[in-house]
């Protein structure tokens, strides 16, 4: 059986989802993440802003950081080739 796999949440945000490992993505299925939502006025890059356990979690963070909630998607990692 392998061995569970410790992922260091700091080294997720900032990145694009497309981006994590097979690893991470294995790690962190059902976890929550949120990004800016795309318009044509801002243009925000595919970054995960924010990444929780709960949708309430990725909103904790973003206020703590000043940013506005209501301006973020929030969705959940699936699990790598499932």
């Amino acid at each position: 059986m392998a061995a569970a796999v410790t992922i260091d949440t700091k080294k997720i945000l900032g990145r694009a989802p497309e981006r994590l490992t097979l690893e991470e993505q294995h790690a962190l299925a059902g976890k929550f993440i949120a990004m800016e939502i795309y318009s044509p006025e801002t243009l925000p890059s595919r970054r995960i802003e924010a990444l929780g356990d709960t949708v309430d979690d990725c909103i904790r963070q973003l206020t703590a950081r000043g940013l506005d909630a209501k301006k973020f998607e929030f969705s959940r990692i699936k699990p790598a080739f499932v």
